[in-house]
């Protein structure tokens, strides 16, 4: 057998990647081990794929801090508005939501991927599935096959590596494009979970007194051992029976990962300003108010709303503040203390969830070897990567699949436009 274009994965880098070669007339062959195509699609955005993201190119490359700016030049052949027009061209109509997020009308991820699919009928890519691949070989500095490890040798002018990297597994990512990569002379920097939870042996989170609880936008900060303040991101989260989770400790998880390495420690300062639209003062004063109104109260009546009440409560007996107690009798010391942990309450975490149970790997393929208006190897002729075997990765929102996509078009096309040069 022998093709123009192979690409291997069917993930949305690779379903595009395919697309796009067989759009340059190349004669595609598209292959996955698992037992159908677009598996990660199907499960992205919570079951209603995300396809991109609305913002301008800058605030996209602000949401991929992980070599985002390497995609300038992609976003320049192919950008997040082609992505939307591309869509709605197979009949995909989206809409826009919260910070830029956009999702098919039909709110069904499995209508993007079928569209996709027909789309790949439409151009004769053939597809194969249930076949792993072995291994890819290489002569002279040039591809030539793919192995499967059936032990069919599949020939090729160009093949593009779409195989995720090795989060989520169970839609295939289990990082066997690595050493495939490594094996035409590239360089795999070190991979670790992104987008993933974190974990913590504090005392509070082992007995799970705040299991389950939920904090709507506090600004959870990640301080490194220094007391310098890394980053912080204003958005909802969660205590769970292992750590924190929800979507600010997922932004907040590869800096505590790189935290941890950077200075060789295993534990890590979170802090969390559960109130960041007033500072402690502010706080002070609009307590003081309330309790002036109504002295004879319980202090846990007084501050009802200001914190959920489960943290409310934990607050006070974590500052040995009884609910009973009433303001005049309440000491400004104690008072003093509460606030300050309302704004900056300050625990140890000592480490992340494996990266199989991460949203996104961090670290792959070096993208100092990659050109960047191609994604095409510097190390071998033919040999093109796309998506998150790539050492690129943004936060959850649209800005990963955004990523796979541009790079799956540009990949895709410029395998197709070498194979016919060849």
């Amino acid at each position: 057998m022998k093709y123009d274009v192979t690409v291997i994965g069917g993930g949305p880098s690779g379903l595009m990647a395919a697309i796009a070669a067989g759009e340059q007339g190349a004669n595609v062959l598209l292959i996955d081990k698992g037992d159908k195509l677009g598996r990660k699609l199907a499960i992205s955005g919570g079951g209603r794929c995300n396809v991109t993201n609305r913002l301008p190119i800058d605030e996209i490359i602000k949401n991929i801090p992980g070599n985002g700016r390497f995609l300038y030049s992609a976003f320049s052949e192919f950008s997040n508005e082609d992505i939307i027009v591309f869509f709605e061209k197979l009949g995909i109509q989206l809409k826009e939501e919260d910070h830029g997020r956009m999702f098919p009308v039909s709110n069904k991820a499995q209508s993007v991927v079928d569209a996709l699919l027909k789309e790949l009928d439409r151009l004769n890519v053939e597809r194969v599935v249930n076949e792993p691949v072995n291994t890819l070989i290489y002569e002279n500095g040039q591809v030539k096959a793919v192995q499967l490890k059936s032990g069919t040798i599949i020939h090729s002018e160009t093949i593009v590596i779409a195989v995720g990297g090795k989060s989520v597994p169970h839609t295939g990512s289990t990082g066997d494009g690595y050493e495939w990569a490594k094996k035409a002379g590239h360089t795999v920097t070190e991979l670790f979970p992104t987008e993933v939870p974190l974990t913590s042996d504090e005392g509070f989170i082992q007995s799970k007194e705040l299991q389950g609880l939920s904090l709507r936008s506090p600004a959870v900060s990640v301080v490194n051992p220094k007391g310098k303040t890394v980053i912080t991101h204003k958005m909802d989260m969660i205590f769970t029976h292992f750590g924190i989770s929800g979507p600010a400790v997922l932004r907040c998880s590869q800096y505590v990962v790189k935290v941890m390495k950077k200075f060789n420690t295993r534990q890590v300062k979170i802090s969390i300003d559960a109130l960041p639209e007033q500072n402690e003062e502010q706080l002070f004063q609009q307590i003081q108010k309330l309790a002036k109104n109504d002295p004879k109260k319980a202090i846990k009546n007084v501050l009802k709303g200001l914190l959920p009440e489960r943290y409310l409560l934990y607050l006070f007996e974590r500052n040995k503040i009884e609910q009973t107690i009433t303001f005049p009798n309440l000491s400004i010391d104690k008072l003093r203390s509460f606030i300050k942990d309302c704004k900056q309450f300050k625990f140890t975490v000592n480490g992340t969830l494996p990266i199989e149970k991460a949203f996104v790997t961090g670290g792959g393929v070096s993208i100092k070897e990659i050109h960047p208006k191609e994604m095409a190897s510097k190390k071998m002729q033919g040999l093109y990567f796309c998506g998150e075997i790539l050492d690129i990765h943004g936060y959850t929102g649209g800005y990963n699949i955004t990523s796979a996509l541009v790079t799956g078009r540009l990949a895709g096309k410029n395998a197709g436009l070498y194979s016919r040069k060849i």
